[in-house]
Protein backbone atom coordinates (compact mmCIF):
# COMPACT_ATOMS: atom_id res chain seq x y z
CA UNK A 1 0.00 0.00 0.00
CA UNK A 2 2.87 2.33 -0.77
CA UNK A 3 2.08 5.65 -2.44
CA UNK A 4 3.05 5.28 -6.10
CA UNK A 5 6.24 7.17 -6.95
CA UNK A 6 4.57 8.70 -10.03
CA UNK A 7 2.26 10.62 -7.68
CA UNK A 8 5.15 12.31 -5.86
CA UNK A 9 7.10 15.38 -7.04
CA UNK A 10 9.74 17.33 -5.11
CA UNK A 11 9.31 21.02 -6.01
CA UNK A 12 12.62 22.36 -4.69
CA UNK A 13 16.12 21.19 -3.92
CA UNK A 14 16.03 21.97 -0.19
CA UNK A 15 16.50 19.47 2.66
CA UNK A 16 13.91 19.08 5.41
CA UNK A 17 14.46 21.67 8.14
CA UNK A 18 16.14 20.09 11.17
CA UNK A 19 14.59 22.55 13.62
CA UNK A 20 11.06 22.24 12.27
CA UNK A 21 8.23 21.86 14.79
CA UNK A 22 5.85 19.91 12.55
CA UNK A 23 5.21 18.60 9.05
CA UNK A 24 2.76 20.91 7.28
CA UNK A 25 0.12 19.76 4.80
CA UNK A 26 -1.77 22.32 2.70
CA UNK A 27 -5.32 21.00 2.40
CA UNK A 28 -6.29 22.55 -0.92
CA UNK A 29 -7.67 20.16 -3.53
CA UNK A 30 -8.04 16.95 -1.50
CA UNK A 31 -10.36 18.13 1.27
CA UNK A 32 -10.61 14.87 3.21
CA UNK A 33 -9.00 13.11 6.16
CA UNK A 34 -8.99 9.59 4.66
CA UNK A 35 -7.81 7.98 1.42
CA UNK A 36 -5.67 11.05 0.80
CA UNK A 37 -2.16 10.20 -0.46
CA UNK A 38 -0.76 13.68 0.24
CA UNK A 39 -1.92 13.50 3.85
CA UNK A 40 -0.62 9.95 4.27
CA UNK A 41 2.80 10.96 2.94
CA UNK A 42 2.82 13.85 5.41
CA UNK A 43 2.08 11.37 8.22
CA UNK A 44 4.84 9.02 7.02
CA UNK A 45 7.39 11.85 6.97
CA UNK A 46 6.24 13.21 10.32
CA UNK A 47 6.60 9.77 11.91
CA UNK A 48 10.08 9.45 10.44
CA UNK A 49 11.06 12.89 11.78
CA UNK A 50 9.27 12.29 15.11
CA UNK A 51 7.02 15.30 14.60
CA UNK A 52 3.27 15.99 14.56
CA UNK A 53 1.30 16.83 11.40
CA UNK A 54 -0.54 20.10 10.89
CA UNK A 55 -3.02 20.57 8.05
CA UNK A 56 -4.00 24.07 6.95
CA UNK A 57 -6.59 25.72 4.71
CA UNK A 58 -6.78 29.29 3.37
CA UNK A 59 -10.35 30.54 2.86
CA UNK A 60 -10.85 33.25 0.25
CA UNK A 61 -13.92 35.48 0.15
CA UNK A 62 -14.94 38.99 -0.82
CA UNK A 63 -13.34 40.52 -3.89
CA UNK A 64 -10.39 38.17 -3.55
CA UNK A 65 -12.58 35.07 -3.39
CA UNK A 66 -12.29 32.04 -5.64
CA UNK A 67 -13.46 33.19 -9.10
CA UNK A 68 -17.21 32.75 -9.65
CA UNK A 69 -17.76 30.95 -6.32
CA UNK A 70 -20.94 31.88 -4.45
CA UNK A 71 -22.86 30.88 -1.31
CA UNK A 72 -23.92 27.58 -2.92
CA UNK A 73 -20.31 26.52 -3.51
CA UNK A 74 -18.99 27.82 -0.18
CA UNK A 75 -21.72 26.08 1.83
CA UNK A 76 -20.77 22.72 0.31
CA UNK A 77 -17.05 23.44 0.74
CA UNK A 78 -17.43 24.42 4.41
CA UNK A 79 -19.57 21.37 5.19
CA UNK A 80 -16.79 19.25 3.73
CA UNK A 81 -14.09 21.06 5.69
CA UNK A 82 -16.04 20.59 8.94
CA UNK A 83 -16.15 16.87 8.21
CA UNK A 84 -12.46 16.79 7.31
CA UNK A 85 -11.52 18.66 10.50
CA UNK A 86 -13.44 16.11 12.59
CA UNK A 87 -11.52 13.32 10.86
CA UNK A 88 -8.19 15.05 11.38
CA UNK A 89 -9.00 15.62 15.06
CA UNK A 90 -9.70 11.93 15.54
CA UNK A 91 -6.32 11.08 14.03
CA UNK A 92 -4.41 13.62 16.16
CA UNK A 93 -3.62 15.90 13.22
CA UNK A 94 -3.77 19.65 13.79
CA UNK A 95 -5.90 21.93 11.63
CA UNK A 96 -5.44 25.68 11.08
CA UNK A 97 -7.83 27.72 8.93
CA UNK A 98 -7.42 31.41 8.14
CA UNK A 99 -8.96 34.08 5.91
CA UNK A 100 -6.28 34.28 3.25
CA UNK A 101 -5.18 32.50 0.10
CA UNK A 102 -3.90 28.91 0.20
CA UNK A 103 -0.47 30.20 -0.78
CA UNK A 104 -0.38 32.77 2.04
CA UNK A 105 -1.23 30.33 4.82
CA UNK A 106 1.18 27.70 3.50
CA UNK A 107 4.06 30.18 3.21
CA UNK A 108 3.44 31.57 6.70
CA UNK A 109 3.14 28.22 8.50
CA UNK A 110 6.03 26.74 6.52
CA UNK A 111 8.39 29.04 8.44
CA UNK A 112 8.35 26.53 11.32
CA UNK A 113 7.76 23.38 9.28
CA UNK A 114 10.36 20.69 8.70
CA UNK A 115 8.59 19.79 5.47
CA UNK A 116 5.68 21.14 3.43
CA UNK A 117 3.40 18.72 1.58
CA UNK A 118 1.00 19.91 -1.12
CA UNK A 119 -1.77 18.08 -2.90
CA UNK A 120 -2.44 18.86 -6.55
CA UNK A 121 -5.09 20.50 -8.72
CA UNK A 122 -4.94 21.31 -12.41
CA UNK A 123 -6.68 24.66 -12.79
CA UNK A 124 -4.63 27.76 -13.56
CA UNK A 125 -5.42 29.41 -10.21
CA UNK A 126 -4.17 26.33 -8.37
CA UNK A 127 -0.99 26.16 -10.45
CA UNK A 128 -0.43 29.81 -9.54
CA UNK A 129 -0.70 29.09 -5.82
CA UNK A 130 1.74 26.18 -6.05
CA UNK A 131 4.23 28.30 -8.00
CA UNK A 132 3.96 31.12 -5.43
CA UNK A 133 4.60 28.67 -2.60
CA UNK A 134 7.56 27.10 -4.38
CA UNK A 135 9.16 30.53 -4.80
CA UNK A 136 8.62 31.72 -1.24
CA UNK A 137 8.73 28.75 1.14
CA UNK A 138 12.20 28.04 2.52
CA UNK A 139 11.70 24.41 3.46
CA UNK A 140 11.46 21.21 1.43
CA UNK A 141 8.24 21.00 -0.63
CA UNK A 142 6.74 17.73 -1.82
CA UNK A 143 3.62 17.59 -3.97
CA UNK A 144 1.45 14.46 -4.08
CA UNK A 145 -1.24 13.74 -6.67
CA UNK A 146 -4.54 12.52 -5.23
CA UNK A 147 -7.17 13.93 -7.58
CA UNK A 148 -6.98 11.44 -10.46
CA UNK A 149 -6.41 7.71 -10.81
CA UNK A 150 -3.44 8.06 -13.17
CA UNK A 151 -1.27 11.20 -12.86
CA UNK A 152 -1.81 13.34 -15.96
CA UNK A 153 1.78 13.25 -17.23
CA UNK A 154 1.97 9.49 -16.66
CA UNK A 155 -1.14 8.94 -18.77
CA UNK A 156 0.02 11.13 -21.65
CA UNK A 157 2.77 13.70 -22.37
CA UNK A 158 0.50 15.80 -24.62
CA UNK A 159 -2.97 17.15 -25.22
CA UNK A 160 -5.14 14.27 -26.37
CA UNK A 161 -7.41 14.56 -29.39
CA UNK A 162 -10.32 12.60 -27.91
CA UNK A 163 -11.33 9.89 -25.47
CA UNK A 164 -10.47 7.26 -28.08
CA UNK A 165 -6.82 8.39 -28.11
CA UNK A 166 -6.46 8.60 -24.31
CA UNK A 167 -8.43 5.45 -23.46
CA UNK A 168 -5.83 2.85 -24.54
CA UNK A 169 -3.05 4.78 -22.81
CA UNK A 170 -4.98 4.78 -19.53
CA UNK A 171 -5.93 1.11 -19.82
CA UNK A 172 -2.28 0.18 -20.27
CA UNK A 173 -1.15 1.87 -17.06
CA UNK A 174 -4.04 2.28 -14.62
CA UNK A 175 -3.92 -1.09 -12.85
CA UNK A 176 -1.05 -0.26 -10.42
CA UNK A 177 -2.82 2.97 -9.45
CA UNK A 178 -6.14 1.35 -8.50
CA UNK A 179 -4.91 0.24 -5.11
CA UNK A 180 -6.11 0.63 -1.56
CA UNK A 181 -4.51 3.33 0.59
CA UNK A 182 -4.10 2.43 4.25
CA UNK A 183 -4.36 5.16 6.87
CA UNK A 184 -0.96 5.50 8.55
CA UNK A 185 -0.89 5.65 12.35
CA UNK A 186 -0.09 9.12 13.69
CA UNK A 187 2.69 8.64 16.26
CA UNK A 188 2.99 12.24 17.47
CA UNK A 189 -0.23 14.17 18.11
CA UNK A 190 -0.47 17.87 17.35
CA UNK A 191 -1.95 19.19 20.61
CA UNK A 192 0.00 21.96 22.32
CA UNK A 193 1.64 23.55 19.27
CA UNK A 194 -0.16 26.85 19.90
CA UNK A 195 -0.87 27.61 16.24
CA UNK A 196 -3.49 30.30 15.72
CA UNK A 197 -6.44 29.82 13.39
CA UNK A 198 -8.97 32.55 12.65
CA UNK A 199 -11.85 30.24 11.75
CA UNK A 200 -13.57 27.40 13.59
CA UNK A 201 -15.17 25.47 10.75
CA UNK A 202 -16.94 23.08 13.14
CA UNK A 203 -20.03 25.29 12.59
CA UNK A 204 -20.02 25.75 8.79
CA UNK A 205 -23.30 27.71 8.74
CA UNK A 206 -21.84 30.29 11.12
CA UNK A 207 -18.68 30.63 9.00
CA UNK A 208 -20.79 31.03 5.86
CA UNK A 209 -22.94 33.75 7.44
CA UNK A 210 -19.82 35.80 8.21
CA UNK A 211 -18.42 35.70 4.69
CA UNK A 212 -18.64 38.42 2.04
CA UNK A 213 -19.83 36.69 -1.11
CA UNK A 214 -22.53 36.36 -3.76
CA UNK A 215 -25.67 35.12 -1.98
CA UNK A 216 -28.02 35.31 -4.96
CA UNK A 217 -27.26 31.63 -5.61
CA UNK A 218 -27.90 29.96 -2.28
CA UNK A 219 -27.09 26.58 -0.73
CA UNK A 220 -29.12 23.55 -1.77
CA UNK A 221 -30.79 20.81 0.28
CA UNK A 222 -30.26 18.12 -2.33
CA UNK A 223 -26.55 17.76 -1.57
CA UNK A 224 -24.60 18.08 1.66
CA UNK A 225 -20.82 18.29 1.56
CA UNK A 226 -18.27 16.04 3.24
CA UNK A 227 -16.47 12.74 2.86
CA UNK A 228 -18.94 11.02 5.20
CA UNK A 229 -21.85 11.97 2.96
CA UNK A 230 -19.83 11.09 -0.17
CA UNK A 231 -19.24 7.56 1.10
CA UNK A 232 -22.87 7.18 2.16
CA UNK A 233 -23.99 8.14 -1.34
CA UNK A 234 -21.44 5.80 -2.89
CA UNK A 235 -22.70 2.87 -0.82
CA UNK A 236 -26.29 3.67 -1.82
CA UNK A 237 -25.33 3.82 -5.49
CA UNK A 238 -23.49 0.50 -5.36
CA UNK A 239 -26.53 -1.09 -3.71
CA UNK A 240 -29.31 0.45 -5.79
CA UNK A 241 -27.83 2.13 -8.89
CA UNK A 242 -24.86 0.20 -10.26
CA UNK A 243 -26.90 -2.74 -11.54
CA UNK A 244 -28.16 -1.59 -14.93
CA UNK A 245 -25.82 1.43 -15.06
CA UNK A 246 -24.51 0.45 -18.49
CA UNK A 247 -27.98 0.74 -20.03
CA UNK A 248 -29.44 3.33 -17.68
CA UNK A 249 -26.73 5.97 -17.40
CA UNK A 250 -28.07 7.99 -20.36
CA UNK A 251 -31.65 8.00 -19.08
CA UNK A 252 -32.15 10.70 -16.43
CA UNK A 253 -35.35 9.07 -15.18
CA UNK A 254 -33.53 5.76 -14.52
CA UNK A 255 -31.86 7.07 -11.32
CA UNK A 256 -28.61 5.42 -12.38
CA UNK A 257 -26.34 8.36 -11.51
CA UNK A 258 -23.94 8.12 -8.56
CA UNK A 259 -23.91 11.89 -7.90
CA UNK A 260 -20.21 11.71 -7.09
CA UNK A 261 -19.25 14.72 -9.23
CA UNK A 262 -19.69 17.45 -6.56
CA UNK A 263 -17.69 15.38 -4.07
CA UNK A 264 -14.93 14.73 -6.58
CA UNK A 265 -14.84 18.41 -7.51
CA UNK A 266 -14.26 19.47 -3.90
CA UNK A 267 -11.84 16.60 -3.23
CA UNK A 268 -14.15 15.07 -0.62
CA UNK A 269 -13.68 11.56 -2.00
CA UNK A 270 -10.86 9.90 -3.92
CA UNK A 271 -11.51 8.64 -7.47
CA UNK A 272 -9.34 5.62 -6.58
CA UNK A 273 -11.58 4.83 -3.60
CA UNK A 274 -14.60 4.97 -5.91
CA UNK A 275 -12.92 2.81 -8.56
CA UNK A 276 -12.02 0.16 -5.99
CA UNK A 277 -15.55 0.13 -4.57
CA UNK A 278 -17.08 -0.23 -8.04
CA UNK A 279 -14.72 -3.04 -9.04
CA UNK A 280 -15.43 -4.93 -5.83
CA UNK A 281 -19.20 -4.34 -5.82
CA UNK A 282 -21.47 -7.38 -5.84
CA UNK A 283 -24.21 -5.54 -7.71
CA UNK A 284 -24.18 -5.12 -11.48
CA UNK A 285 -22.18 -6.97 -14.12
CA UNK A 286 -18.93 -6.38 -15.98
CA UNK A 287 -20.64 -4.04 -18.45
CA UNK A 288 -22.05 -1.90 -15.64
CA UNK A 289 -18.69 -1.66 -13.89
CA UNK A 290 -16.86 -0.98 -17.15
CA UNK A 291 -19.30 1.77 -18.11
CA UNK A 292 -18.86 3.47 -14.75
CA UNK A 293 -15.05 3.27 -14.84
CA UNK A 294 -15.14 4.74 -18.35
CA UNK A 295 -16.86 7.84 -16.95
CA UNK A 296 -14.83 8.02 -13.75
CA UNK A 297 -11.39 7.47 -15.26
CA UNK A 298 -11.33 7.94 -19.04
CA UNK A 299 -13.79 10.80 -19.42
CA UNK A 300 -12.83 12.61 -16.23
CA UNK A 301 -9.12 12.32 -16.87
CA UNK A 302 -9.54 13.45 -20.47
CA UNK A 303 -10.84 16.68 -18.93
CA UNK A 304 -7.79 16.89 -16.65
CA UNK A 305 -5.57 16.34 -19.68
CA UNK A 306 -7.32 19.19 -21.49
CA UNK A 307 -6.96 21.83 -18.78
CA UNK A 308 -3.41 20.74 -17.92
CA UNK A 309 -2.11 21.03 -21.48
CA UNK A 310 -4.25 24.00 -22.63
CA UNK A 311 -3.25 27.48 -21.57
CA UNK A 312 -6.44 29.54 -21.68
CA UNK A 313 -8.81 26.57 -21.38
CA UNK A 314 -11.55 29.00 -20.29
CA UNK A 315 -11.31 31.12 -23.48
CA UNK A 316 -13.14 30.40 -26.72
CA UNK A 317 -10.15 31.13 -28.93
CA UNK A 318 -7.91 28.70 -27.03
CA UNK A 319 -10.26 25.96 -25.89
CA UNK A 320 -12.17 25.38 -29.15
CA UNK A 321 -10.25 23.66 -31.99
CA UNK A 322 -9.40 25.60 -35.16
CA UNK A 323 -11.69 23.61 -37.47
CA UNK A 324 -14.67 24.22 -35.19
CA UNK A 325 -14.06 27.94 -34.79
CA UNK A 326 -13.70 28.24 -38.56
CA UNK A 327 -16.98 26.53 -39.38
CA UNK A 328 -18.85 28.36 -36.60
CA UNK A 329 -17.51 31.68 -37.89
CA UNK A 330 -18.73 30.83 -41.40
CA UNK A 331 -22.24 30.35 -39.99
CA UNK A 332 -22.20 33.13 -37.39
CA UNK A 333 -24.67 35.23 -39.39
CA UNK A 334 -27.15 32.43 -40.01
CA UNK A 335 -30.66 33.36 -38.80
CA UNK A 336 -31.63 31.94 -35.41
CA UNK A 337 -35.24 30.67 -35.28
CA UNK A 338 -35.16 31.44 -31.54
CA UNK A 339 -32.99 33.97 -29.72
CA UNK A 340 -32.84 34.56 -25.97
CA UNK A 341 -30.96 36.83 -23.62
CA UNK A 342 -28.77 35.34 -20.92
CA UNK A 343 -31.31 36.47 -18.30
CA UNK A 344 -34.07 34.58 -20.14
CA UNK A 345 -31.89 31.48 -20.27
CA UNK A 346 -31.06 31.67 -16.57
CA UNK A 347 -34.75 32.00 -15.72
CA UNK A 348 -35.67 29.06 -17.99
CA UNK A 349 -37.92 31.26 -20.13
CA UNK A 350 -37.61 29.57 -23.52
CA UNK A 351 -40.12 27.84 -25.79
CA UNK A 352 -38.59 24.43 -24.90
CA UNK A 353 -40.21 22.97 -21.77
CA UNK A 354 -37.60 20.21 -21.48
CA UNK A 355 -34.70 22.66 -21.69
CA UNK A 356 -36.46 24.87 -19.15
CA UNK A 357 -36.81 21.90 -16.80
CA UNK A 358 -33.10 21.11 -17.10
CA UNK A 359 -32.24 24.74 -16.40
CA UNK A 360 -34.55 24.73 -13.40
CA UNK A 361 -32.94 21.58 -11.98
CA UNK A 362 -29.53 23.21 -12.37
CA UNK A 363 -30.60 26.58 -10.97
CA UNK A 364 -32.47 25.26 -7.94
CA UNK A 365 -30.62 22.03 -7.03
CA UNK A 366 -27.08 22.55 -8.36
CA UNK A 367 -27.15 19.46 -10.59
CA UNK A 368 -28.23 18.27 -14.03
CA UNK A 369 -27.93 14.81 -15.53
CA UNK A 370 -25.13 14.50 -18.13
CA UNK A 371 -27.56 13.55 -20.90
CA UNK A 372 -29.38 16.85 -20.37
CA UNK A 373 -26.15 18.85 -19.99
CA UNK A 374 -25.22 18.06 -23.59
CA UNK A 375 -28.63 19.08 -24.92
CA UNK A 376 -28.64 22.16 -22.67
CA UNK A 377 -25.30 23.40 -24.01
CA UNK A 378 -26.05 22.75 -27.67
CA UNK A 379 -29.27 24.76 -27.43
CA UNK A 380 -27.45 27.75 -25.93
CA UNK A 381 -25.23 27.74 -29.03
CA UNK A 382 -28.36 27.54 -31.21
CA UNK A 383 -30.11 30.42 -29.41
CA UNK A 384 -27.23 32.90 -28.92
CA UNK A 385 -26.20 35.77 -31.23
CA UNK A 386 -22.67 34.42 -31.87
CA UNK A 387 -20.59 31.36 -31.02
CA UNK A 388 -18.28 33.48 -28.87
CA UNK A 389 -21.20 34.82 -26.84
CA UNK A 390 -22.69 31.33 -26.61
CA UNK A 391 -19.42 29.99 -25.17
CA UNK A 392 -19.26 32.79 -22.59
CA UNK A 393 -22.92 32.33 -21.61
CA UNK A 394 -22.63 28.58 -21.28
CA UNK A 395 -19.55 28.84 -19.08
CA UNK A 396 -21.03 31.57 -16.88
CA UNK A 397 -24.27 29.68 -16.29
CA UNK A 398 -22.39 26.42 -15.75
CA UNK A 399 -20.02 27.90 -13.20
CA UNK A 400 -22.67 29.91 -11.41
CA UNK A 401 -25.28 27.24 -10.71
CA UNK A 402 -23.62 23.82 -10.79
CA UNK A 403 -22.10 22.60 -7.54
CA UNK A 404 -19.37 21.02 -9.66
CA UNK A 405 -18.88 24.13 -11.81
CA UNK A 406 -15.45 25.75 -12.16
CA UNK A 407 -14.03 22.26 -12.63
CA UNK A 408 -11.81 20.66 -15.28
CA UNK A 409 -14.88 18.69 -16.38
CA UNK A 410 -16.90 21.91 -16.67
CA UNK A 411 -14.39 23.70 -18.85
CA UNK A 412 -13.96 20.63 -21.03
CA UNK A 413 -17.66 19.86 -21.37
CA UNK A 414 -18.44 23.44 -22.36
CA UNK A 415 -15.70 23.36 -25.01
CA UNK A 416 -17.09 19.99 -26.22
CA UNK A 417 -20.36 21.74 -27.11
CA UNK A 418 -18.30 23.79 -29.58
CA UNK A 419 -16.29 20.91 -31.08
CA UNK A 420 -13.55 19.94 -28.61
CA UNK A 421 -12.73 16.19 -28.57
CA UNK A 422 -15.04 15.71 -31.56
CA UNK A 423 -14.93 15.60 -35.36
CA UNK A 424 -16.77 17.44 -38.16
CA UNK A 425 -20.33 16.28 -38.89
CA UNK A 426 -22.81 17.16 -41.63
CA UNK A 427 -23.28 20.86 -42.49
CA UNK A 428 -26.25 22.66 -41.00
CA UNK A 429 -27.37 26.17 -40.09
CA UNK A 430 -25.66 27.95 -37.17
CA UNK A 431 -23.52 24.90 -36.27
CA UNK A 432 -21.68 24.41 -39.55
CA UNK A 433 -20.01 21.03 -39.15
CA UNK A 434 -20.02 21.10 -35.33
CA UNK A 435 -22.19 18.31 -33.90
CA UNK A 436 -25.84 19.30 -33.57
CA UNK A 437 -28.29 17.89 -31.03
CA UNK A 438 -31.97 18.14 -31.80
CA UNK A 439 -35.12 17.57 -29.80
CA UNK A 440 -35.11 14.02 -31.19
CA UNK A 441 -32.40 13.18 -28.64
CA UNK A 442 -35.05 13.57 -25.95
CA UNK A 443 -36.84 10.53 -27.36
CA UNK A 444 -34.06 8.32 -25.99
CA UNK A 445 -35.54 8.65 -22.50
CA UNK A 446 -38.80 9.51 -20.76
CA UNK A 447 -38.64 13.30 -21.12
CA UNK A 448 -42.04 13.85 -19.50
CA UNK A 449 -40.97 11.66 -16.59
CA UNK A 450 -37.83 13.78 -16.26
CA UNK A 451 -39.89 16.99 -16.08
CA UNK A 452 -42.03 15.47 -13.34
CA UNK A 453 -38.92 14.39 -11.43
CA UNK A 454 -37.54 17.94 -11.62
CA UNK A 455 -40.82 19.27 -10.23
CA UNK A 456 -40.47 16.96 -7.23
CA UNK A 457 -36.80 17.84 -6.65
CA UNK A 458 -37.43 21.56 -6.81
CA UNK A 459 -40.44 21.28 -4.51
CA UNK A 460 -38.15 19.58 -1.97
CA UNK A 461 -35.84 22.58 -2.10
CA UNK A 462 -38.72 24.72 -0.85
Amino acid sequence: MAIQSERIRVLNDVPAREDGRYVLYLLQQANRAAFNPALELAVEEANRLRLPVVACFGLLDGRNGFPEANARHYAFLLQGLADAKAGLDRRGIGFVMRRCSPAEIAIDLAREAALLVLDRGYLAIQKGWYAQIARAAKTRIVQVEGDVVVPVETASPKHEFAARTLRPKLHRVWEPFVENLRARPVKHRAEGLGLAGEIDVSDPDKVLSGMTLDRDVGPVKRFRGGETEARRRLRAFLKDGLAGYGNGRNRPEAAAASHMSPYLHFGQISPVEIALAVREAKAGDADDRGAYLEELIVRRELAMNHVFYTEGYDRYERAVPDWARKTLAEHADDPRPHAYTEAQLAAGETHDRYWNAAMREMRETGYMHNQLRMYWGKKILDWSPSPEEAFARTLRLNNRYFLDGRDANSFTNVAWVFGLHDRPWAQRKVFGTVRYQSENSLKKFDAKGYVAAVERLCAAEG
